[in-house]
């Protein structure tokens, strides 16, 4: 994700938040709909979420240090988190508890063109702050669909935005419908029906981003297009003859760390073997830019010992070692 397209839709997601908080609040104030203040809410919620991924965004950029020799990228995954709590607990949940309260204790709706009138306009500007994300997506998306965009999305901003947005708006919706019965019916029980139902789209919104954030945080591997390239510029058919094995891993949405085993000749020099890595490196950053810290081991392939299959113990997450295998 480029940068400037992330940021882009967070400040247009940011705007247009904060205005429509401030009507909702206005609104709720004159007309004592628990669907405004709930929304109310879920828009201010969304406003620090968007600064959230703005002062992740910034912290991203700080130099490498000794204690964090790999940098900082991954701050952005750490605020994205945070972002999918403040979504479950203050937006939520507060909306939950408010539609249970209007459930038990419903009153009749008061000055109803207040909260129809605020929750079109929030309509209107959700659209423009969505169509931007939309916008601003489609180029990375490309050809995939956009759940395979949100799931395989190595930046998280654009992804928390898109379903920001979206929840906003099916929240919208869900408030106007609530409000519209209620004043049909003069049953105010509908406008905190429509609230908790507001509540359980925003919990399920923040269980997908925790989800997904969760899994960027753990480390995800590049992609497969990306591997697929890695592995094609590593091998040059003279020195380095194949790799034996290789992992990937995403320091940052935008920096990949590659280590490789990789099979050299066995009567080539070391001056050689020096070069050819050299070389391998060159074309794996040229081939994958955002490959940015690699490392290449030399070895002799065997194919009796690739016969044997990887050993599990080797491997990074694999069975622990007893004190007494040390």
């Amino acid at each position: 994700m480029s940068a400037s397209g992330g940021t882009k839709a967070i400040v247009a997601a940011l705007a247009a938040n904060l205005a429509i908080a401030v009507s909702k609040f206005v609104a709720f104030a004159f007309s004592g709909s628990s669907s405004m203040l709930a929304e109310g809410v879920h828009s201010l919620a969304d406003s620090g979420n968007q600064a959230l991924l703005l002062v992740g965004g910034k912290k991203a950029q700080r130099e490498a240090t000794p204690q964090h020799p790999f940098g900082y990228g991954r701050e952005r995954y750490i605020y994205a988190f945070l972002v999918s709590i403040v979504l479950f607990s203050v937006g939520g949940m507060f909306a939950i508890y408010e539609g249970y309260e209007k459930i038990k204790h419903p009153h009749e709706i008061e000055h109803w063109y207040w909260p129809v009138g605020v929750l079109v306009f929030a309509i209107i500007a959700e659209s423009f702050s969505f169509r931007t994300a939309i916008k601003e997506s489609n180029p990375l998306r490309g050809d995939h669909s956009w759940t395979e965009f949100v799931r395989r999305a190595k930046a998280p901003e654009l992804p928390v935005v898109l379903l920001e947005d979206l929840g906003a708006l099916v929240g919208l919706i869900l408030a106007l419908g609530g409000v519209g019965i209620a004043l049909l019916t003069g049953d105010g029980v509908w406008d905190g029906i429509g609230t908790v139902c507001i509540g359980v789209l925003l919990v399920l919104i923040a269980l997908v981003l925790a989800a997904e954030t969760k899994s960027l945080l753990l480390g995800e591997s590049a992609g497969t297009d990306e591997v697929h390239k890695i592995e094609t510029a590593i091998v040059d058919g003279d020195t380095v003859t194949r790799v034996i094995h290789m992992r990937t891993l995403h320091l940052g949405p935008e920096e990949l760390l590659v280590a490789a085993k990789i099979a050299v000749q066995h009567d080539d020099t070391a001056t050689e073997i020096a070069t050819a890595i050299d070389a391998a490196e060159a074309r794996i950053r040229q081939a994958v830019p955002i490959a940015r810290v690699i490392y290449l081991e030399p070895d002799i392939y065997s194919e009796t010992e690739a016969a044997k299959g990887p050993d599990p113990s080797a491997t990074p997450g694999g069975p622990a070692q007893h004190p007494t295998d040390l």
